[in-house]
């Protein structure tokens, strides 16, 4: 067999001889080089069964096509492959491609890799979540189970350093590619054009501007049909390239064409891909990657902006074969603005299907093992949480049966939950139809996943053709059972029961989520917004907008609900303060939607002492009755507390509040509703605070009214930080000095009135107004108030 003259020949027998002596190695070649199929079959040149483990499936599919075209041989004999739903091996393979995620599932039931020798992880770079995990699947294998298991890590990039701590220090082999000068453009949209549009205007100047064939990058499928159809009519075959399409499909797109050719690609076709032919990049800078949103429960693929390395990567394609071009469709100036590596996948993505994994490994929070990037707790511990609501954990977090029976399906939890409750109510068929749309939701012709199911069903075309090819998949991994109801909704609602939703009062096509996340429908929601109840399958949630947006779902009621959802029932008696009094009531609900409310007739007392609590540390003690009587002692009080200290208590509202239960408790034991605080005297629950044995001071220390040289009693104002007294002038005569309280140490503030009741003068030394302020005060007074007397001195009337 001669191997094809590529840059990573060369290196074979330095790889061979490394990974043979030290177990394990790091292998950093760029696209181009031959890493992912001339290594391979060096590797097992000798006889060792080698398994290479690639992060899609169209690139397990195209490697293991291309290598069984260097030897000369059909697929499945030497060289074979195992994808989701598809696989070609035989008892002759002795190189098998398969997906990570696929290779998971057989380490699992293996722990051994008993028939492996050799496990290839290629393009780690890109740090998918399959990948992340089986790398620390593997490495613990390695170190209980299998030493002479043998690892070699290719990675693209030359971030290879950690990956090779993690392999036990391992040694990293580096090899150059050959490549052709590339000359680079940006072509950013023009205002108020769309990314697409970009993209196609791109692809046309490529076209114009030199020979070969153009491929061109973007975010998704969706962006992938619309520039499609924008090309329509041109003098090239215009193809797309994604991992949804058919194999046939696939193949078409990674062989040389008769005519030009604009391959139209996700990110598949960034690394382990060869496109043939190509001499021009076209690049939108766009990546759809996978995030959630724990707090809302709402998850999904969002678009970013690519990073450095990717977009370098992605330019590499046109110089592998020839000099070629690379036309950017965005500001040069934001070039440098773009993070440096792509972030990876675990630190972003739902991990329920991770915690899975892990519970079967019997690790369920993965800190027995080795990771490239450890999984974020809070992520972790959510994705565990919804394996509970399944019934795949148990209380102490263990694996249950059903947790084992959900794993070996190899999907999300969700729809392995959907598939297995799912196909004993509307049988096998019907619930993989269902999921397989919910797997796949631009299968979805519109926002109603009843009427895009029976679109797929009776149509005939790639959708449906896609469609029913994972629904027979899926099928077949579920025991036969006969079908019942044709009901989309309950599928939808035994894979996203917290998505169960009910519409709100007076807000058109509002929802809430049994999640408590409030989602909208968008236009006229496809006829399901007249719906009270909807099962929505996906939702997410736009920058800017409140609600966040139902993009497909099922109409369903009450029954479906509370049967699909029955984990996310409670009964319970809610006591506590709401709308400005006391509500007792219970309450049955699906998560946060109220199903129903009837009031209490004989609430808890205990939890109706802690809603008035609630209610006076909220709304403040004016909720009391307040006499004068009361409000004078409460501030005859703080005046002690302020002056004389301890044992005399503070009197602040704060601090009242703090202790409730030492002075308020048997009105608080007795009460039920805001008006009996109405009628509770604060003074009389405020006396319970004067301290012992100094309580009969009070009085004397701070007493309600002094008395006058006229044998009158006037009441003393404690509202002010100094105590007042207000008092006639007339009826100050004979004091000698200003009255003094709290054992003398505080002097009163006398404020001094006419006859009539007005302000004449204000002090607390009276004893220099008599001698200096009360002369002109008199003058004053007799000439307004003749017939009052007015002595010239005042100690002598």
């Amino acid at each position: 067999m001669e191997l094809p003259d590529l840059p990573v020949r060369p290196a074979l027998p330095e790889i061979v001889a490394t990974l043979t002596a030290h177990g394990a190695a790091v292998l950093v070649a760029p696209p181009g080089t031959g890493k992912t199929t001339l290594v391979p079959l060096a590797l097992a040149a000798d006889g060792a069964r080698v398994v290479v483990a690639e992060p899609r499936r169209l690139a397990a599919r195209a490697a293991a096509a291309r290598m069984a075209q260097l030897l000369g041989e059909p697929v499945g004999e030497t060289v074979g492959y195992a994808v989701r739903g598809d696989r070609k091996r035989s008892a002759r393979t002795r190189i098998e491609v398969v997906t990570s995620g696929l290779l998971v599932r057989r380490l699992q039931n293996d722990p051994e890799l008993s028939t492996v020798d050799i496990v290839v992880l290629d393009e780690c770079h890109e740090r998918h979540l399959d990948a992340d995990l089986l790398l620390a699947l593997l490495l613990d294998a390695r170190a209980g189970l299998r030493e002479d298991l043998r690892l070699l890590a290719t990675s693209a990039t030359v971030a290879a350093e950690q990956v090779a701590g993690l392999l036990g220090d391992a040694p990293v082999i580096r090899v150059d590619a050959r490549t052709f000068p590339t000359q680079t453009r940006y072509l950013p949209p023009v205002r108020g054009q769309r990314i697409e549009q970009a993209v196609a205007q791109a692809v046309r100047v490529a076209l114009a501007e030199g020979d070969g064939d153009v491929l061109a990058f973007l975010p998704g499928v969706g962006e992938i049909n619309r520039v499609a159809a924008a090309l329509s009519g041109l003098d090239a075959d215009v193809l797309p390239l994604h991992g949804r399409l058919s194999s046939a499909a696939q193949d078409a797109a990674l062989r040389p064409g008769p005519r030009r050719r604009v391959v139209l690609a996700t990110a598949v076709a960034e690394s382990s891909l060869t496109v043939p032919g190509v001499r021009a990049v076209v690049d939108a800078g766009l990546a759809r990657v996978s995030t959630v949103d724990h707090r809302r429960g709402m998850s999904g693929l969002v678009t970013t902006r690519v990073s450095a390395a990717v977009a370098e990567q992605r330019a590499g394609r046109a110089g592998r074969e020839a000099p070629g071009r690379v036309y950017r469709c965005w500001p040069e100036h934001e070039q440098s603005a773009l993070p440096r590596y792509p972030e990876p996948e675990i630190r972003l993505a739902d991990l329920t299907r991770l915690a899975l994994e892990l519970a079967v490994w019997g690790t369920p929070d993965g800190s027995a093992l080795s990771w490239w990037d450890q999984p974020p707790a809070g992520a972790l511990a959510a994705g565990r949480t919804v394996l509970h609501a399944l019934g795949a954990l148990d209380a102490d977090g263990e694996l249950t049966a059903r947790g084992r029976e959900l794993a070996e399906l190899g999907t999300h939890p969700r729809f392995a939950r959907a598939l297995v409750d799912g196909s004993r109510r509307v049988g096998s068929r019907r619930a993989a139809e269902v999921v397989a749309v919910l797997d796949d939701d631009t299968l979805a012709a519109s926002a109603d996943l009843t009427a895009s199911l029976r679109r797929l069903r009776n149509e005939r075309g790639p959708a449906s053709s896609r469609w029913r090819r994972e629904a027979d998949r899926l099928a077949r991994s579920l025991p036969e059972t006969p079908g019942g109801k044709d009901d989309p909704a309950l599928i939808a609602a035994l894979a996203y029961p917290e998505r169960l939703a009910r519409k709100r009062s007076g807000q058109t096509g509002v929802y809430l989520m049994a999640g408590g996340t409030a989602v909208e429908l968008r236009g006229d929601g496809d006829g399901l917004g007249e719906a009270e109840w909807l099962a929505v399958a996906v939702a997410d949630r736009e920058p800017g907008r409140t609600h966040g947006r139902i993009r497909l779902a099922a109409v369903a009621d009450e029954a479906l609900a509370t049967s699909a959802g029955a984990s996310l029932l409670s009964t319970v008696d809610e006591i506590g303060w709401a709308d400005g009094d006391v509500v007792a009531r219970r309450v049955r609900r699906l998560g946060a939607i109220t199903l129903s409310d009837k009031p209490l007739r004989e609430p808890d007392r205990a939890a109706v002492q802690a809603a008035l609590t609630e209610g006076l540390r909220k709304e403040g003690l004016g909720l009391l009755r307040w006499t004068p009587d009361s409000r004078g002692l409460r501030q005859r009080l703080a005046f002690l507390h302020q002056v004389l200290g301890e044992p005399w208590p503070a009197m602040d509202e704060e601090v009242l509040l703090a202790g409730l239960d030492s002075w308020l408790g048997p009105e608080l034991t007795s009460a039920r509703r805001r008006a009996d605080l109405a009628k509770v005297d604060a003074g009389h629950a405020l006396r319970r605070l004067l301290p012992w044995p100094v309580a009969g001071r009070l009085d004397e220390l701070a007493p309600e009214r002094i008395a006058l040289p006229s044998g009158n009693r006037a009441r003393l104002d404690y509202g002010e930080a100094t105590p007042v007294l207000p008092v006639k002038v007339q009826q100050a005569f004979g004091w000698t000095s200003t009255p003094r309280i709290a054992d003398g140490r505080v002097p009163v503030l006398l404020h001094l009135l006419s006859p009539a009741g007005r302000p004449a003068a204000v002090t607390s030394d009276l004893e220099s107004f008599w001698r200096n302020g009360y002369p002109q005060v008199r003058a004053e007074l007799r000439g307004r108030y003749p017939k009052h007397k007015w002595p010239e001195d005042p100690f002598n009337p």
